[in-house]
């Protein structure tokens, strides 16, 4: 038995326990326990998105790898519904799928790379299959499940036949089902589960104050007559006075709220070190990779892109959640930089925490910003208008 979180985590690096991917993300479960329904065509949808992605995936080599990074995705997404189903019928996920084996699959017992489960099992399907018709059994046997009933103990035949066409569709697009579930584990989790402090990731710790974002800040921003903004940070105005830059006037003039937004929640941001001249110049390669004008680009490109879409969402006004898509584009974005170790639950606080703040800059034409980057918060104070 698995007595301690590390020793669970250790599991991870190689072969993942069917048992420790349900405990896991059993937490991410939103659904009401009497939803069976709605996961069901949850999971019928997952089944569509594996079968667009797959045959992308067989049909456009030159784009094998970011295509094979889709379809691990959409992959994982299905497991995740798949668990959520035999989780509301009273069936556990490892007994279904160890049902699912077929007597003439090949076994062999391993010797297993954890320091804690040293022995396991490695069984490969006898025959890979042809994945056209792998798919089709997968939609077939995905809508004979809809049917499924929440107190119909007798339909374990169809959880079972799920799994193994399941398994067999991975093995013959040639997918690593550990890496499927590992990814899958860290994408919910990071999502739907509230990181501790603790555990994120903290980018300029080990570097001299100078070179590190401010652990505290107010940044004064305010508006003249002219209608461009201005902002001061220990008496010193910073950068240059910001308009809209657009024909019809929409507030991105207060957009720098956004970047200390990231600075205060993610420990991040290249455009605001840059405005206080506090990029890591003792480290070439960090001063290059992650604090240089492209880093830069791409933080004020995903700033531009999340506003615009912000402005049909009423900046976000009354909203707790951000979609999921929306999510998953971000961390495209930053794809590459040091800031796409956050989580996507961070992220998700940071653009909504930082369109609090600047919905209540754009009402009063100015404010102060508070900044706490040991609480990860940031926070309005009101000012008077300047004039």
């Amino acid at each position: 038995m698995v007595s301690t979180d590390l020793q669970k985590m250790e599991l991870l690096v190689g072969s993942v326990p069917l048992s420790l991917y349900q405990e896991k993300i059993k937490e991410t479960d939103q659904f009401s326990e009497n939803d069976l329904i709605f996961v069901l065509l949850g999971l019928y949808g997952e089944v569509g998105s594996i079968m667009s992605a797959a045959k992308k995936y067989k049909r456009e080599p030159s784009e094998h790898i970011s295509l094979r990074d889709a379809i691990e995705e959409e992959f994982g997404d299905a497991l995740w519904y798949f668990t959520a189903v035999c989780r509301r019928v009273d069936c556990d996920l490892s007994d279904v799928f160890e049902k699912a084996l077929d007597d003439n699959d090949k076994t062999e017992i391993c010797a297993n790379e954890s320091a804690v489960a040293p022995i396991s099992q490695s069984i490969t399907p006898k025959e890979k299959g042809e994945l056209n018709e792998l798919l089709i059994d997968l939609g077939q046997v995905a809508a004979e499940l809809l049917k499924l009933k929440q107190d119909c103990v007798n339909d374990l035949g169809l959880l079972v036949h799920f799994a193994g066409v399941y398994v067999r569709c991975i093995n013959s697009v040639g997918l690593s089902f550990a890496k499927v579930v590992r990814k899958n584990i860290n994408k919910t989790l990071g999502r739907f589960i509230d990181p501790k402090l603790s555990d994120l990731p903290d980018f300029d710790k080990d570097f001299v104050e100078e070179e590190q974002l401010p652990r505290n800040f107010e940044i004064t921003i305010t508006q003249r007559k002219s209608g461009e903004s201005y902002l001061m940070w220990n008496g010193v105005f910073l950068g240059s006075p910001l308009t809209d830059n657009i024909a019809d006037s929409d507030g991105y003039r207060f957009h720098d709220v956004f970047h200390l937004a990231y600075a205060a929640i993610l420990h991040w941001s290249p455009t605001f070190r840059a405005l206080i001249k506090h990029k890591r110049k003792s480290n070439k390669d960090v001063d290059e990779g992650q604090d240089s004008g492209r880093a830069i680009v791409v933080e004020e490109g995903l700033t531009a892109w999340l506003y615009s879409y912000s402005k049909g969402h009423d900046y976000f006004n009354g909203k707790e959640n951000l979609p999921f898509d929306v999510l998953k584009t971000i961390k495209k974005f930053v794809s590459g930089y040091e800031v796409e170790e956050c989580p996507l639950k961070l992220w998700e606080k940071a653009i909504l925490d930082g369109y609090k703040v600047f919905r209540q800059v754009k009402e009063n034409e100015g404010g102060v910003i508070i900044g706490d980057r040991f609480k990860r918060t940031l926070e309005y104070k009101a000012i008077g208008k300047l004039k």
